[in-house]
């Protein structure tokens, strides 16, 4: 949710070899390393439907990972998600999107955690027509301590993934014992993509100067 994505072509799950719940392929699979980590916190993913599509989709993968979390497709068409999203927004649901209007977590209790997945591009548009979130409070993450390794890359100093995003998220709320396991499902994550793709040498290396703290 926080990245500038790099586009690239779509991804058709149903490929041979091709694993149908991480879309890696089946040699690189990373559904036997998938953690169960159950949360306080129920989360919720507003994905824009071009990331359903991309292999790359960090969303996914969290929601594999994380029982109380779900995903909900926002089409071209968005009424579908503009009419359900009224009855996820109760009292505790806070908003966690980058804006002026964000404010470091105060202690309140947070009861459902909302997230829009797209380019920034994207989210803009899609928190414009879902009327619904205007008025719910927004989360602000603190600054990223350690660079990473992505699978996209950001333009910008607050760019993380969805599922980073999530485990940040949960850190804050929940403390760091339970995101753990989440940003160790990322690192795993962007590694096994990137040797599905004969590139994770080359990346690690490209990638080593700018990750020293």
């Amino acid at each position: 949710m926080y990245e500038r994505r790099v586009v690239r072509s779509l991804t058709n799950k149903t490929l041979p070899g091709r694993c149908q719940r991480c879309w890696i392929l089946d040699a690189f699979c990373i559904c036997p390393s998938l953690p169960t980590v159950v949360t306080r916190t129920e989360v919720l993913v507003v994905r824009h439907e071009r990331e359903s599509w991309k292999s790359t989709g960090t969303a996914r993968i969290a929601a594999l990972a994380l029982p109380h979390a779900r995903l909900m497709d926002f089409r071209e068409n968005a009424e579908p998600a503009r009419s359900e999203l009224p009855a996820e927004v109760g009292p505790g649901t806070f908003l966690l999107f980058p804006s002026d209007q964000a404010a470091p977590w105060d202690g309140s209790v947070v009861k459902k955690l909302v997230l829009l997945d797209g380019t920034w591009r994207q989210v803009r548009r899609m928190y414009t027509k879902l009327p619904a979130l205007h008025a719910v409070p927004k989360l602000a993450l603190p600054e990223k301590a350690l660079k990473v390794l992505r699978l996209r890359d950001s333009k910008f100093e607050a760019g993380r993934s969805t599922l980073e995003a999530i485990a940040e998220a949960l850190a804050l709320l929940e403390g760091e014992s339970v995101a753990a396991p989440l940003h160790a499902l990322h690192a795993e994550y962007v590694e096994r993509v990137f040797r599905a793709r004969g590139v994770w040498d080359q990346k690690k290396a490209d990638a080593a100067p700018l990750l020293v703290d």
